[in-house]
This record gives structure tokens, C-alpha cells and sequence, in this order.
């Protein structure tokens, strides 16, 4: 039996949890200890099958009062897409002004996952 430790991250409990599973993760073979709710079990299982993150960084803007603005993918993508995203953002610049929900890309990494504008920047006058 294969025995990882983790600690939750989506409720202020922080919960220290033990996923416990054979040979490869799958969803149903996973057994969970240690969690206070039942989103710590979601969470493990989610963490050892199918490992996703919200990626945030920044992207260049032409004419603007800032020379960037900070971006955010709308929902968490898979952990393996992270660099090839981050390297297509590397490579846009936006026309200032931009505004908060702005879609820098609407499918990043053929992912279907946008990412939005998350700090307006006015033009530059």
C-alpha cells in the first residue's frame, strides 16, 4: 500500500490528510484519512488523479499607465499545461486601456480555459 501525505487547501482547516492506495491512484481505489470535511476527500482524490492549479501571472500592455497587468486563468487548468500556458502568455501584449475580465485568451493551451484581465490599466495620455 502506497501511503501520501497532504495538506488540504480548500477550507481554513488545513487539514494533514493520508491518501492510501495500490499500485496507480484511481478515484475509486483511494481511501482518505485524516480530513475534518468531506471536501479534504475530493481534494486528495483530485490531487493524485487529475492535479489542477489556477495559474496567475503577468502580460505585457502597449501604451498603458503600467507597463503590465496581472491575469489569471477563470478556473484551475491541469498541472502538466502550466508551462506551455505560461509560455503563450509570454508572447501576448495587450492595447491599453484593459479592464478587470478582460479575456486574454479564451482557451489557453487548448485547454477551453480563458484567461481574464484581474488589474485595470488605463491608457496612457
Amino acid at each position: 500500500m502506497i501511503c501520501k501525505r497532504m495538506t488540504c487547501i480548500l477550507c481554513p482547516n488545513g487539514c494533514e490528510l493520508e491518501a492510501r492506495y495500490t499500485a496507480a491512484p484511481s478515484p475509486d481505489g483511494i481511501l482518505v484519512v485524516g480530513n475534518l470535511c468531506p471536501k479534504g476527500i475530493d481534494y486528495a482524490v483530485e490531487e493524485l488523479t487529475d492535479p489542477k492549479r489556477t495559474l496567475t501571472t503577468s502580460v505585457l500592455v502597449r501604451h498603458g499607465v503600467q507597463p503590465q497587468t496581472s491575469v489569471k486563468t477563470a478556473t484551475p487548468v491541469p498541472r502538466d499545461v502550466l508551462i506551455a500556458a505560461r509560455r503563450v502568455l509570454l508572447q501576448l501584449s495587450l492595447d491599453a486601456p484593459v479592464a478587470i475580465g478582460d479575456i486574454v485568451s479564451p482557451s489557453i493551451a487548448e485547454t477551453g480555459v480563458a484567461v481574464v484581465v484581474t488589474r485595470a490599466v488605463a491608457r496612457r495620455s
